[in-house]
């Protein structure tokens, strides 16, 4: 199966899935553990694979041990070694990857490694994208109340996953270790869905109200726009605009779950739809949560670092500012365009926003940490800009950035203010004060990690 895998001709939590259904009698703790093994192998392959260099054997076998040995106790992994794998991994673990290049140590292909070394603080950032991220969760405002929740959990089975608040977005909880939450009854019951802190803040920055007409243009699986939707308490429309029919298929289910009655799935075309066309200048908010490399999420899809290169890069960032474009067309006079990524390299965030602005004068840049500040969420930022990092906020690696376009008749400047300006500013109307996708691939939808993909293959099965 790891060698499946490493072929990169599917993503690794599809393999583990097909993998688990066809081998239907392993047991949930086996499914988990091997799925953690074959992840930490993605983790470290660079490194790892420098040191299977040496032994006897398969290579993939030795890169399968490291795995399982970062899982297992030894005395377990042991038990199914030969004399001279014992001997090797005695070996292996007793070399510090110290001196290795900084490619080879953290495991990076040279390209994404010299992109990443020139962001702030590289090394931290770099030891982060290697570690296993913590569950997120998050509740429908619509349905639960965070506290209340906590609470009945701290009395319940649930309290072994030491279930606590998340440190930025009110409606987040964060776990540690993976339980089976798609078996939980609050999950479902439409009372929470996995979805990354990160992920929960472009919610935030959209802060639909009630009665809008609001699109979330790059829908994917549908985790923002459950949130959106709740945020505007089911009043409104609320456009879940996809190309890929199938992904809104299968999030029909997690809309039917949450409650909500106010989205309204549409399946468009890559360019020159009609139905997007009728949209133009009537939409009050516009969410693109662009297709990107997905490289913020590499804690829960480390083969992303080995799926993607410069030339697929290049491909991505067209289709982002083709896709931009057409979708702040949408945004009504004085309305809101939020452009949002799972990546940490700036050509998919920031140089995209300020070609886009460049071209669009009739948009203006707000500031997205007085935005946040303004519905109590506290957010360290510099700049304008949201940028949340693993080593930094402990979430996934995200980017946003908010622009509003000018009311008819007025200069765009006039609306940027500090911003603050009046769509920004919370009124009595406003919902929740209580409170992946087009034209590619995209990560930016709640990640299936290994472990997930062991309990979702497990309830197939």
């Amino acid at each position: 199966m790891l060698g499946e895998v490493l072929q990169w001709k599917y993503p690794a939590d599809a393999v583990l899935s097909h993998w688990f259904r066809a081998h239907a009698n392993a047991g949930l703790r086996d499914r988990g553990e091997i799925a953690e093994a074959v992840f930490d192998v993605l983790r470290h392959l660079r490194r790892y694979r420098q040191f299977a260099e040496i032994g006897a054997g398969s290579g993939t076998r030795r890169l399968a041990v490291l795995g399982l040995a970062a899982v297992w106790p030894r005395e377990t992994l042991d038990t199914g070694l030969e004399a001279h794998e014992r001997a090797w991994l005695d070996h292996v673990l007793s070399l510090s990857a110290a001196g290795l290049p900084r490619a080879v140590r953290h495991s990076m292909p040279d390209w994404l490694d010299e992109r990443l070394a020139a962001l702030p603080d590289a090394e931290s950032l770099l030891r982060a994208l290697n570690a296993p991220a913590p569950l997120d969760l998050r509740i429908n405002p619509l349905k639960a109340e965070r506290e209340a929740l906590l609470a009945a959990w701290a009395q319940g089975p649930e309290a072994r996953w030491a279930a606590r608040p998340t440190p930025y977005s009110p409606w987040g909880i964060r776990i540690q270790g993976r339980p089976p939450v798609n078996r939980w009854g609050a999950f479902e019951r439409g009372e929470i869905e996995v979805q990354d802190e990160g992920s929960q803040l472009l919610a935030a920055l959209v802060a639909p109200r009630r009665g809008e007409m609001v699109i979330d243009y790059c829908a994917g699986a549908g985790g923002k726009t459950l949130l959106l939707g709740a945020l505007m308490r089911s009043t409104g429309r609320l456009y879940a605009f996809d190309v890929s029919a199938a992904r809104l298929a299968r999030a029909k289910p997690r809309f039917a779950r949450s409650g909500l009655s106010n989205i309204v799935p549409v399946a468009i075309a890559e360019r020159n739809d009609q139905r997007v066309k009728r949209l133009r200048g009537k939409a009050h908010r516009v969410l693109v949560d662009a297709p990107c490399s997905g490289l913020g999420t590499l804690r829960r899809n480390p083969d992303l670092k080995w799926r993607q290169h410069p030339e697929s890069l290049a491909q991505l960032c067209e289709t982002q500012a083709a896709i931009l474009r057409d979708a702040a067309a949408c945004v009504m006079p004085g309305g809101r365009l939020v452009y949002a990524s799972c990546s940490i390299l700036p050509e998919e965030n920031e140089r995209q926003v300020e070609a886009f602005l460049a071209g669009h004068p009739e948009f203006s840049l707000l500031d997205a940490g007085a935005i946040l500040a303004d519905r109590g969420i506290e957010v360290a930022l510099d700049g304008p800009f949201l940028r949340l990092r693993p080593d930094v906020h402990g979430t996934d690696g995200f980017f946003a950035a908010v622009m509003q376009r000018a009311k008819a008749g007025r200069p765009a400047v006039d609306e940027a203010g500090a911003g603050r300006a009046d769509a920004d500013k919370p009124g009595n109307d406003e919902a929740g004060d209580g409170e992946p996708a087009c034209g590619a691939s995209s990560a930016s939808a709640p990640a299936m990690d290994a472990p997930r993909a062991a309990d979702e293959a497990a309830e197939e099965a």
